[in-house]
């Protein structure tokens, strides 16, 4: 019988697929662990849970969930529209923000083009690029972030797009605005620059950005956010770009009519609104970040300084400390695919679940 992996395109072929967090039930089965005693501190998730708005708008929806969402996500649109003072025009909504990262990807790219991203960025900006079979082109990071003039420099004839994420994931390193401006002055008009700002929200005042700004200056930059971060979303898959009109059409020429639900539709222009809640996560991210890193600190580690709501530690033999803390119940994530191979990602949890997760770090390196 013939393998009929073998008609699939080389270099689809080729793709390591994604490997998410472990879930707190996988984790439980293997184990024999109680669901309840688990701490998962993998996946960047909002430790307060969802927004009481958001939850209320979702009861709403749920009797309408036998007909199809709205298309358009108009609701949806005008509230991001209202928040950030752009036009519907220029928004394009996706099932999280991988989803428009690999919108705007099939919109620009095509088999043979270049898109150049740094060493230690997300990995789904190789992996859309793999799928649609564009080479990419990866820079060296310099302290663990993304070195801009590397980038610059990397930049060819057959360069379309350029993936930046600020702040960073894993490493949570930050660009400072006038850098990041400058650079988007010196690229080249039909290079398209993909600007990632999934976890802006949990910047400083003075830090968040600027780049919805800078879209009717640049032509050719593309902003997405998510609403699964900060806004305790991460369940129901909502994200969104923002670009100029003409190029926001293009890629809404790719996207499925329906990629988003009716429920997450509802509850994502509700959260938007819900000032209160994004203040309170962040009050508590900003306090879990310092017990955390003052906690690995006293255990005598090393840390990359983060502006995101997870911190990367350095260990030795981070995979065997990996494993020995899911016997212990807690779930982290090893970043060895991100060439980080002596560094733990940890997510900011509750206070209690950074306490547990720093007592079991501490007995796992005293061999407890």
């Amino acid at each position: 019988m013939k393998n009929l992996t073998q008609i699939v395109p080389s270099h689809v072929r080729g793709i390591a697929p994604y490997q998410p967090g472990k879930p707190i039930s996988e984790l439980a089965r293997e184990m024999g662990l109680e669901e309840g005693s688990i701490v998962k501190l993998a996946s960047n998730e909002n430790p307060l849970g969802v927004s009481p708005k958001a939850l209320a708008a979702m009861a709403a929806t749920l009797q309408d969930i036998a007909r199809y969402p709205d298309g358009n996500g108009f609701v949806l649109k005008d509230a991001i529209s209202r928040k950030y003072g752009i036009a519907q025009s220029q928004i394009v909504l996706g099932n999280g923000s991988n989803d428009v990262l690999e919108l705007a990807a099939r919109a620009f790219l095509s088999p043979g083009t270049e898109v150049v991203f740094s060493q230690h960025a997300f990995a789904v900006y190789p992996l859309v690029t793999q799928a649609i079979g564009a080479v990419g082109v990866m820079t060296p990071a310099k302290n663990y972030g993304h070195d801009l003039d590397a980038m610059l420099a990397a930049i060819t004839q057959n360069t379309r797009m350029i993936f930046v994420a600020n702040p960073n994931n894993p490493t949570g390193t930050w660009i400072d605005k006038q850098a990041l401006h400058a650079f988007l002055s010196k690229v080249p008009n039909d290079v398209m620059v993909v600007l990632d700002e999934a976890y802006d929200e949990y910047l400083p005042d003075d830090l968040k950005s600027e780049a919805i700004g800078w879209i009717a200056e640049f032509d050719n930059l593309i902003l997405t956010r998510t609403l699964s971060k900060a806004y305790g979303l991460a369940g129901l898959r909502v994200g969104f770009l923002v670009a100029n009109a003409a190029v926001a059409d293009m890629i809404n020429r790719v996207r499925q009519p329906f990629n988003v639900n009716n429920v997450a539709l509802a509850a994502a222009a509700a959260v938007l609104d819900d000032e209160d809640f994004v203040r309170r996560t962040r009050e508590l991210n900003d306090a879990g970040m310092k017990q955390l890193t003052e906690g690995v600190a006293r255990l005598g580690l090393e840390y990359i300084p983060s502006y995101g709501n997870f911190v990367c530690v350095r260990v030795e033999n981070a995979m065997e400390v990996y494993r020995k803390l899911l016997q212990k119940g807690v779930i982290v994530r090893p970043v060895g695919n991100y060439e980080l191979p002596d560094f733990l990602r940890v997510s900011i949890g509750l206070e209690s679940e950074n306490a547990r997760f720093l007592q079991a770090l501490e007995e796992v390196l005293q061999g407890r």
